[in-house]
């Protein structure tokens, strides 16, 4: 055969930064020869978007045995294990591209290079954390082909099912709402269909992706959709964490919906509430979990079966237990107990993908509120949610923001039919003397739930909404259910305009990011956003609240929020910066320095140490071939 050379990075070299001269022989394996076509029978590329491949392939492996004893096929059937779920499993699908080439009508066509380039871009950086080089295998420039040499998307796959449009029942309007359980391709399309209806005030976006690879989709509803506006507050929802807890999930697909429909009817209420507030929605966080659920049927579901995601791991118990730090700073006078920082232990766990990508959708918009649906239970609880006595697994534990969450709990409780059902048969019955409200480690404590980390992270206050006893009820239920939830879902989200809000600024005009904005009595700061807007949530009545940022002399006010007061106060703030001499007003010392929200990078645990020993997970694959794979070390 003919050969020809090139400049590539050989596999078997002694290491990263090197090149060397390899032979690239024409072959089946290159798209404008011939070549035989057999099944594709590699297991971690059954889900490819083609069936037949071809040997030689790319790397000039010659045999199936041979791919499946490489280096390369190894590290493709363990990438979602090393990167915890990133970007999975649109790499393995990349790679399956190269070590098994789709091969069609005796020829073999390669895989797009923009689509290589831009799988890159947004995966070198989970990459880089776990201190790993790039596949060389994974090299764009030499194993991709560019669109007019007749390339194909080898993630193809990924979307296809989500593309397709299902067409309406003929003779509905486009109004019409299918009160029906939606699979996740399904959920797709109606949101993205919603939005594309709605394109004024609506948009999807994914906050990232699940352990198995599916989009965690959001819609957003605002007057500007895609970007924060100047003290606009933000709200989010957030559906079937619990993936067999379902109700969530379908009641935020129809809001959805319902918000769409009701604004271009020109409904005033709808109109008002998204011109005024940024509305997040996450019908589902736990994808994985869901098709777990579902595949046993509705009404058929088991008590925990798909609650957990992929990895087996409860997303409503992965988040930092910043709970227990709290109680240990609250006992130390003068010290901060707000934007508390995750801990470093934190990463030596197990972290979810979707937990991880919660928490920095959290740090994109300065959410104000958050809800999160469950089900199993007919009660709103409110944080704390972890004991204040360790040892006592039923224990009243409230937030210095206790009257504002109870006020939070009871805007979702007080106008849900089934909640203030006055029958003791009926399910939650045993919350009636509550009002179908509770603190949350008042009902069970457990760590590392979403509520409290939210409260003690950030600015954002979250409820728990628990919508009914079956968790994943039959089709006919549904539409009850939303009659039973539309009207809570949307006094809870237009709680958002409850308290004050305003601007902090410097005596030039010019915003103050991460000023502390206090109120007296209140042991819980909020923080001002970058454009120096900022919301705080409080309760009827008289407060003092006061500005403060270093380098700037604190002011301080005083507000009465009105008991029928449905529109947050302007309270706005000018800084004058702090004179020579001057002491610093602070009652927080050296703890009063903007919050650190940064988030610890994926496999931050892992970082090799500065002696130079090998990553952690070089052992494992120098222990499977004496051909060691020095291309994935990048020192």
């Amino acid at each position: 055969m003919p050969c020809a050379r090139l400049w590539l990075p050989h596999p078997r070299g002694p290491g990263p930064g090197w090149t060397s001269w390899a032979e690239v022989i024409t072959s089946p394996a290159h798209p404008a020869s011939p070549a035989t076509c057999v099944d594709l029978q590699l297991s971690s590329c059954a889900d490819a978007a083609y069936t037949q491949t071809a040997f030689p392939n790319l790397l000039e492996q010659r045999s199936r045995e041979a791919v499946e004893s490489s280096p390369e096929y190894i590290l493709l059937s363990v990438l979602h294990h090393l990167l915890e779920g990133q970007c999975n499993p649109d790499l393995r699908l990349l790679g399956c591209a190269v070590l098994a080439p789709r091969c069609e009508g005796s020829r073999v066509r390669r895989p797009c290079r923009h689509v290589c380039e831009g799988l890159r871009e947004a995966c070198q950086p989970a990459f880089d954390a776990i201190d790993m080089a790039w596949p060389y295998f994974l090299d764009c420039a030499h194993y991709f082909a560019l669109e007019e040499e007749g390339c194909y998307d080898p993630l193809e796959k990924l979307r296809g099912d989500l593309e397709a449009e299902e067409a309406l029942p003929s003779g509905l309007p486009p109004t019409f709402i299918r009160f029906a359980h939606h699979s996740y391709a399904q959920m797709v399309r109606v949101l993205k269909r919603t939005a594309t209806r709605c394109a004024q005030v609506a948009k999807t976006y994914s906050i990232g992706r699940s352990f198995d690879g599916k989009d965690l989709l959001v819609i957003e509803f605002s007057g500007r959709p895609g970007q924060h506006e100047l003290m606009e507050p933000e709200v989010k929802l957030i559906g079937n964490i619990h993936g067999n807890e379902v109700v969530g999930r379908e009641m935020l697909i129809y809001l959805a919906q319902y918000l769409c429909s009701e604004y271009l009817l020109g409904n005033p209420r709808i109109q008002r509430l998204i011109n005024t507030t940024r509305i997040h929605l996450l019908p589902s966080m736990n994808p994985d979990g869901y098709e777990v659920a579902a595949a046993e049927g509705a009404g058929y579901n088991g008590w925990t079966s798909g609650r957990q995601n992929a990895q087996n791991l409860d997303l409503n118990r992965n988040f930092p237990d910043l709970t227990s730090e709290y109680y240990r700073l609250a006992s130390v006078r003068g010290t901060r107990t707000d934007h508390i920082p995750i801990p470093e232990h934190y990463w030596w766990g197990k972290v979810a993908p979707e937990t991880k990508a919660i928490m920095k959708w959290m740090r994109t918009a300065p959410f104000v509120l958050s809800a999160s649906l469950h089900g199993g239970d007919l009660v709103v609880s409110y944080p704390f949610d972890f004991s204040k006595h360790p040892l006592e697994m039923k224990m009243f534990s409230p937030t210095p923001d206790e009257k504002m969450f109870k006020l939070l709990a009871r805007a979702y409780a007080d106008v849900h039919p089934m909640m203030m059902d006055r029958s003791e048969g009926r399910c939650g019955g045993n919350f009636l003397k509550q009002g179908s409200i509770i603190n949350g480690a008042d009902w069970y404590s457990f760590t590392g739930g979403m509520s409290d980390f939210n409260y003690l992270h950030s600015n954002c206050f979250e409820i728990t909404v628990e919508l009914g006893c079956v968790k994943f009820p039959p089709e006919e239920a549904l539409y009850g259910l939303w009659l039973n939830n539309k009207e809570s879902l949307l006094s809870f989200v237009e709680m958002v305009h409850r308290g004050i809000k305003g601007v902090v600024m410097d005596k030039f005009g010019k915003p103050v990011k991460n000023a502390r904005i206090l109120v007296k009595g209140i042991r819980h700061d909020v923080t001002t956003a970058p454009d120096g807007d900022y919301w705080r949530l409080l309760p009827p009545g008289s407060h003092i609240v006061i500005a403060q940022a270093p380098g700037y002399s604190k002011v301080m006010k005083r507000v009465t929020i009105p008991l029928r007061m449905r529109k947050a106060g302007r309270v706005d703030f000018i800084l004058q910066p702090l004179g020579t001499g001057h002491k610093k007003l602070s009652r927080a010392g050296l703890r009063d320095q903007p919050p650190q929200l940064d988030l610890e990078p994926l496999g931050a645990r892992r970082q090799p140490s500065a002696g130079g020993s090998k990553p952690w997970w070089w052992s494992y694959f120098t222990s499977l071939s004496p051909h060691r794979p020095r291309w994935l070390l990048k020192y």
